[in-house]
């Protein structure tokens, strides 16, 4: 005999659990945690993810990836494929407060996991590695079509601001300020003109 039906959209769930993760982390994310942010029962829970918390945790951070390939696309798309990742960086400075103090979940995974679980630390280092992998090429082309007048290696430039970003999300926890950050965002972006 089946049990009750799935009464719930897979992806609501995910991304109503990715929030529960991204405000206090994989570890410290209880189970009793994710099923009361996705309001579901355990046994919904087992029969929706065989794997547990962990690959739940797995499907919250695949959608931050799907959101990034949708830049990508966008990035690779564009007239003006520098200024819109300009776009992105300026954006993180107009976030809320809330917004500010969680930081990135894809960077805080890395942090987190260093030392306690290889294969989710691997996985989200090669989120950020694509992410650097966009920017370099973006800027390889800009320079070579003379849209980029800084013609340091692009591949430097890309951990540049890869190296950015991972920087942002701890200074936007220490200073939650949007015109304090858009200030130390612009005068960031310089380097790539």
């Amino acid at each position: 005999m089946r049990g009750r039906p799935n009464t719930f959209k897979h992806e609501e769930v995910v991304i109503k659990a990715q929030q529960a993760f991204w405000t206090k982390g994989f570890t410290a994310t209880s189970l009793e945690d994710v099923l009361e942010a996705m309001n579901m029962g355990s046994g919904s829970f087992y029969n929706a993810f065989k794997g547990g918390k962990k690959e739940l945790f797995r499907q919250a951070v695949n959608q931050r990836r799907q959101a990034f390939k949708q830049f990508a696309y966008e990035v690779e798309k564009s007239n003006a494929p520098v200024d819109l990742i300009k776009g992105f960086f300026r954006s993180l400075a107009h976030a809320d407060t809330h917004t500010h103090r969680r930081g990135c979940l894809i960077a805080n995974t890395i942090v987190e996991m260093a030392g306690l679980d290889a294969e989710l630390e691997n996985e989200n280092i090669a989120i950020l590695k694509d992410v650097e992998q966009l920017y370099t090429q973006t800027i390889a082309k800009a320079q070579k079509n003379g849209t980029l007048k800084n013609q340091t290696n692009p591949a430097l430039l890309g951990r540049y601001l890869i190296n950015l970003y991972n920087g942002l999300n701890v200074t936007r926890r220490m200073y939650p300020d949007q015109q304090q950050l858009s200030e130390l965002i612009e005068m960031q972006l310089e380097i790539i003109r």
